[in-house]
């Protein structure tokens, strides 16, 4: 005969509503009484009737995360933090890996909304630009504002949606790591640039807002589109090496894009930093095991995950829809080999 919350509360000499609320990670009880209760489950292997407690909470304890690029470290370090913070809530955490296409993101949030998730953070992979790519995502975002379902959107702004935002200020991010090449002495400083969302853009303008600061040209040839990963960055760092003058610094969108250049410039025989200085974002975690160590712009993945899932939470439990927080995390320099000139 299958184990009751009934019985667990029996059990221990506690009420059915303390033994629910212990499933529930509910503060209104004691840590110390929560680890009990906690502990006979795992002892009695009690296994809770999901759907009976959604009939009765009115909700799945699903939470979808939609990412564009798994196998990139920044969004699994955000989806650790978010199923960190969740998981002590009683959530489960689904992730849609949508491999930076649109339209695949588009079906895979249909699908969450069907399943009636309770909460999502989007990592966007929506483009601007076509009128066809603008109607998806008027559509998707549409879809989810008439499902009611509360979401958060994370790294990637949308122009026009008015949600719940958790990252960085990208033109900012730019900004600063052009400074730093310029700072190293860079006076040909090159930019690849990622994809076509906010974080490409905004990074785009941070480069360009340095470089003009600094009373320093803004050369065409210099941009060119490495997407985001690194053999993007290799064929583009290719094209770059091409260019007179070539560049003596380069900001790249990411730190896979920045991989892909450093293999690139030290193929055609060339040194980093001497000749060509090379600085990412992101401060993934083998950046500082490189054969020549990475300079970044840390972007504190986990801490946009903690704070993307804690405003899930909330919006989650409000009684009615707060208003559009947005929350922009300081980017931080990193300092490596690949742009150190200078002491």
């Amino acid at each position: 005969m299958a184990v009751r919350m009934k019985d667990i509360a029996e059990d221990l000499g506690v009420s059915l509503m303390t033994v629910s609320k212990a499933l529930r990670n509910h503060t209104d009880i004691s840590q110390q009484t929560r680890e009990r209760v906690h502990k006979r489950m795992r002892e009695l292997n009690y296994q809770p009737n999901w759907i009976a407690r959604s009939m009765v909470t009115g909700r799945t304890y699903l939470a979808g995360l939609v990412l564009p690029d798994l196998m990139h470290s920044f969004f699994a370090e955000v989806a650790i933090a978010v199923a960190r913070k969740l998981d002590p809530l009683g959530y489960q955490v689904v992730i849609s890996n949508t491999e930076e296409d649109a339209a695949i993101e588009q079906r895979h949030v249909e699908v969450l909304i069907a399943r009636k998730v309770d909460g999502l953070i989007i990592a966007s992979a929506q483009h601007s630009g076509a009128s066809a790519q603008h109607r998806r995502q008027a559509a998707l975002f549409k879809a989810l504002d008439r499902s009611g379902i509360p979401y958060i959107l994370i790294d990637r702004m949308i122009p026009g949606v008015a949600a719940d935002y958790v990252g960085v200020k990208d033109d900012d991010l730019g900004a600063l790591a052009t400074e730093h090449l310029i700072a190293q002495g860079c006076r040909k400083i090159a930019h690849i640039r990622g994809p076509a969302v906010s974080t490409g853009r905004g990074r785009l303008q941070g480069y360009r807002r340095a470089l003009t600061r600094a009373g320093m040209k803004i050369r065409p040839e210099y941009i060119v589109v490495g997407q985001h990963g690194d053999s993007g960055g290799y064929h583009a760092m290719l094209r770059l090496l091409q260019t007179s003058p070539r560049p003596d610094g380069v900001f790249c969108y990411n730190d896979p894009v920045a991989a892909g250049a450093i293999k690139a410039v030290l193929e055609a025989g060339l040194k980093v930093p001497e000749e060509i200085a090379i600085i990412g974002a992101g401060n993934v975690h083998y950046s500082d095991l490189l054969r020549i160590p990475l300079s970044t712009v840390d972007q504190s993945s986990s801490t946009i995950g903690e704070r993307a899932a804690e405003l899930l939470s909330e919006s989650i439990n409000a009684k009615k829809r707060p208003r559009p927080r947005h929350i922009l995390i300081p980017p931080r320099l990193v300092v490596r080999e690949s742009s150190r000139r200078k002491p």
